[in-house]
């Protein structure tokens, strides 16, 4: 019977079954064409039964291997930190990459950015996953009083039950990226914000307030962009309810899950409102269903708890019957809904920002006591400055703004950071720790642009027109950076790129990319005369596509040597002035045609060389394996002589893998 055949019947390749007959005791040679019949029937009876003995020896082999891995003990890292520590700064103390204790805590439900902080008990659960022995530092109080919501609760605790009075309810709008979040805040406070915004995507956190049966309702607007998972999670945190908007005609996205995993991690009632019920191709029940296959969410006229309301936020309808369920709601939750209108004012920052005229420009939502203008806000002990003039959402001048209430505040020195925990402080009340000049962020670099190692980098220098949008820009990029490429951020800061990006750009070999900003006119000479590549975007999507495309130009691809196999030299049969002819057997590995290789003499290395032509029982083949005699024809310098030993590898360039 012909081998070939024969491996036909037991479906393996003819190479593979010359290996395994010898293991079998039929030694049948290497360069054996054909098996007597007789031989041929006993290797089909014995096939399964030898083929059976092989998987059991694999899976004994696996088991030894795991139960030697499972025996060598993981090297503990010790790490003491206070009761509350920054995700990058637990990642420098335990020497690992951020992206590592990021993934570690989305795991456990906590979505948080690399300079926001953890509580200590989060940081021991991620620990045991990690590797790490987390223990609490001693007398750590800096780190326990910079907690922005330890200080918001000790303020509400402070304050005397009988000046405690309810507050409108805080509401944040989370979901998918075109199910209609803006939408639908467009119908409640009747003004068209998606008009203004590229490609229907809110770009930046608004927070605004509407009124329903005398009572007020806050509703914060967080971005749908998947790369804002920060900044929605800062949503989340401020906020009383959150709405969870899935589109009826597209159902549960990965963005649902992600909004419903922010939402749930942060522990506050919900409310689903199933958008886009008037389109063509809606099915409410379809939409359940997948809430309660996916996502555990169970309607409560199914038998679960949860409201879903559906709603049509283009038509209008719904809208009504879905502010009704947000005061039910907010009624269950007056509990927590309290705060004392005569105290010193304290809040958290959902956006900030750099105006041209007006200088630092901070949108505070008050959750205790009464903010004015003329008070003084600190942040940590640090002074930032005086409320000069204060706006609401509708952009008019107020005088005060009590709990719940979104403003603008105008006048202060030094510009906060998104959920950063402000609070009204003068002359004594205010013990100042330390005063920095953080005036402007841009000051502040990235915490990759530390990074120093062998891999290839992209300097950039960010500038943006909002805070949060930098945040996000940085941190979308950190989750593209790969162990070859990384982008290096040089600077980042907000406003238009002047004069001094360009020369901070020539000086750092950087390219600048902007995002909803311009470039100043009188500083175009000076692009053009220094060459600096300046792009400028209006959608974060396009951003880190173009980066990307950039990390892959500056890549300079890696040569990988791949060892193949050795050939010793038995015969020269032509040599002419630039090849050689040469038979001889494979003593290690195989040899592929088209390959390279090293000419070794004993222990001395001779010259270099490729294969053009690979002969085996005087036919050309593409590979020679261990144990074979071939034929090989040589370029390079003939130099090879009977007895050198051929080292045959190939060279291949490593991908970027963006």
């Amino acid at each position: 019977m012909n081998i070939t055949e024969l491996a036909r019947i037991l479906r393996v390749s003819p190479l593979e079954l010359r290996q395994l007959l010898p293991q079998m005791g039929f030694n049948i040679g290497q360069k054996a064409i054909k098996v007597d019949k007789m031989i041929a029937k006993k290797i089909i009876k014995n096939w399964p039964i030898f083929m059976a003995q092989i998987e059991r020896q694999r899976q004994a082999d696996e088991a030894l291997r795991r139960e030697q891995e499972g025996s060598i003990e993981k090297e503990i890292k010790k790490v003491e930190i206070g009761k509350f520590v920054t995700v990058k700064e637990l990642a420098s103390l335990a020497d690992l990459p951020v992206n590592s204790v990021l993934k570690e805590l989305m795991k456990n439900g906590v979505f948080v950015s690399m300079n926001e902080k953890i509580d200590f008990d989060s940081a021991v659960i991620i620990g045991d996953s990690l590797g790490l022995d987390v223990s609490l530092k001693e007398n750590d109080e800096s780190l326990a009083s910079d907690n922005g919501r330890e200080v918001l609760a000790e303020a509400i605790r402070n304050e005397k039950g009988e000046e405690l009075k309810l507050r409108p309810p805080v509401i944040v709008v989370m979901g998918h990226v075109d199910h209609g979040k803006t939408k639908l805040l467009d119908a409640i406070r009747a003004t068209n914000v998606v008009a203004g915004e590229s490609g229907g995507i809110t770009q930046h956190i608004g927070a605004y307030q509407v009124e329903k049966n005398n009572k007020k309702i806050t509703f914060i607007d967080t971005p749908g962009h998947e790369a804002f998972t920060a900044m929605r999670s800062r949503g989340a945190r401020v906020a009383d309810i959150a709405i969870l908007v899935v589109a009826a005609d597209d159902g549960v996205k990965p963005q649902t899950v992600e909004a419903f995993r922010i939402i749930e991690a942060s522990k506050v009632p919900f409310i689903v409102a199933i958008n886009k019920i008037d389109k063509e191709g809606a099915d409410i029940n379809r939409t359940k269903q997948e809430l309660s296959s996916q996502l555990n969410i169970i309607p409560e006229d199914w038998g679960g708890k949860i409201v879903c309301a559906p709603i049509s936020a283009l038509e209008g309808q719904g809208i009504e019957e879905l502010l009704d369920l947000l005061l039910l709601t907010s009624e269950m939750e007056e509990e927590n809904l309290q705060a004392n209108p005569l105290s010193e004012a304290i809040g958290t920052v959902i956006e900030s920002n750099i105006d041209k005229g007006a200088g630092p420009v901070v949108t505070l939502l008050v959750q205790n006591g009464t903010l004015k203008v003329g008070d003084q806000l600190c942040f940590n002990g640090v002074i930032y400055g005086k409320v000069k003039a204060l706006k609401n959402y509708k952009g008019e001048n107020v005088e005060s703004a009590l709990p719940s209430m979104p403003v603008r505040i105008l006048g202060l020195k030094i510009l906060p950071e998104v959920g950063d925990i402000l609070q009204v402080g003068e002359g004594e009340k205010v013990k100042i720790k330390k005063m920095i000049s953080r005036s402007h962020p841009e000051q502040q670099a990235s915490s990759n642009s530390e990074i120093e190692d062998d891999s290839f980098k992209l300097n950039l220098i960010i500038k943006s027109d909002f805070l949060g949008s930098a945040e996000a820009i940085e941190e979308s990029l950190m989750k593209i950076n790969t162990k070859k490429i990384k982008v290096k951020i040089i600077h980042k800061g907000l406003g238009n790129i002047g004069e001094g990006d360009v020369k901070r750009a020539e000086d750092s070999n950087a390219q600048i990319v902007g995002f909803n900003v311009k470039l100043q006119p009188q500083t175009e000479d000076l692009v053009r005369e220094k060459g600096i590549k300046i792009n400028i975007f209006s959608i974060i999507y396009d951003l880190i596509k173009y980066v990307k495309a950039e990390m892959k130009s500056v890549y300079k691809p890696e040569i990988i040597r791949k060892d193949l196999g050795k050939l010793k030299v038995m015969a020269i049969f032509r040599t002419e002035n630039d090849s050689q002819i040469i038979g001889g057997r494979v003593i290690e590995g195989s040899v592929e045609n088209n390959s390279l290789l090293e000419i070794w003499r004993e222990d001395n290395f001779i010259d270099k060389g490729k294969i053009e032509k690979l002969q085996s029982g005087k036919q050309d083949v593409p590979v020679v394996e261990n144990g074979q005699e071939c034929g090989v024809k040589y370029i390079g310098h003939p130099v090879v002589a009977v007895g050198d030993v051929l080292y045959f590898y190939k060279e291949e360039e490593s991908e970027a893998d963006l």
